[in-house]
């Protein structure tokens, strides 16, 4: 069902060329406003480089690919703009140590800090706090996490949450910034076949509800989008040429991260953490 923020999704020989050869080639999408798109294939064929690549973190080397009215690879800034990553092992990881509620108030305030807009940051402290809890408060729903039901509530280390749970909880904080696009990695990783379900149901209510999901997978559920990826015969090298290629994508998130230390560090410290 389209909604309000939904964007097409759409490829036409999509590839990407890494350190060691090609990470995944020939990719071809159509996907409408508001689809599960089920990124399908076994680990190491591409999946992960595919799905970054269509959230703006990886510049393609050939074919094209867009989002919404944005063009790749030309328009890479205004794509991660509109999209945001959940569960990306590398990318996303969560701090262990951190509570439920400590990673919800963090991402919060960073999305308010350089995700909203000057006339947003200059509303009054009670204005912005309240905006603040809405915004946790409607991703928390849409991810299907009640705090409450978690063994110490908001107070719930990751390191004590259930898979299924840490998986939502990636979900909640990617959708605190409202986005139109949400890409998903290893939605069935280690799940049963119950979970994996359950995860699905997941995706198919985020999607109808307003946000493109691209979501990677070992078998796409019915319904979904499927595009395959890793050309026959050749999964050793793929896997090979998507672990380098990744690898080099981490490396140039982790600068990144730490070019911005000053700023998340002071989110931090009004989040009472620092």
């Amino acid at each position: 069902m389209d909604g309000p923020n939904a964007v097409t999704v759409s490829a036409e020989g999509f590839g990407l060329r890494g350190p060691r050869g090609w990470a995944f080639r020939g990719v071809d999408i159509d996907a409408q406003p508001g689809a599960l798109v089920a990124v399908e294939g076994p680990s190491g064929s591409g999946r992960t480089c595919l799905l970054l690549a269509l959230t703006g973190r990886m510049r393609p080397t050939e074919g094209t690919a867009s989002v919404g009215p944005f063009r790749l690879p030309k328009q890479l800034s205004a794509v991660r703009r509109v999209s945001a990553l959940a569960h990306v092992p590398g990318v996303t990881d969560l701090d262990p140590a951190l509570t439920v509620e400590e990673h919800l108030r963090e991402r919060a305030l960073l999305q308010r800090r350089f995700g909203g807009s000057l006339r947003a940051l200059l509303r009054p402290r009670a204005e912005r706090a309240a905006a603040s809890r809405l915004r946790i408060d409607t991703a928390l729903a849409a991810a299907g996490l009640d705090r409450e039901s978690l063994p110490k509530g908001a107070r719930t280390a990751v390191r004590d949450l259930e898979r299924i749970e840490a998986l939502r909880l990636s979900v909640a904080l990617a959708l605190i910034g409202r986005p139109r696009l949400l890409g998903v990695d290893d939605t069935d990783l280690k799940l049963s076949d119950a979970e994996r379900s359950e995860v699905w149901d997941l995706l198919r209510s985020v999607a109808e509800s307003g946000t493109t999901v691209v979501a990677v997978c070992s078998e796409a559920p019915k319904g979904a989008v499927v595009v395959s990826t890793a050309p026959a015969g050749k999964a050793e090298n793929t896997a090979k040429a998507e672990k380098a290629t990744q690898d080099a994508t981490v490396k140039n998130e982790n600068k990144n991260k730490n070019e911005n230390k000053k700023e998340t560090a002071d989110a931090l410290a009004e989040a009472g953490r620092a």
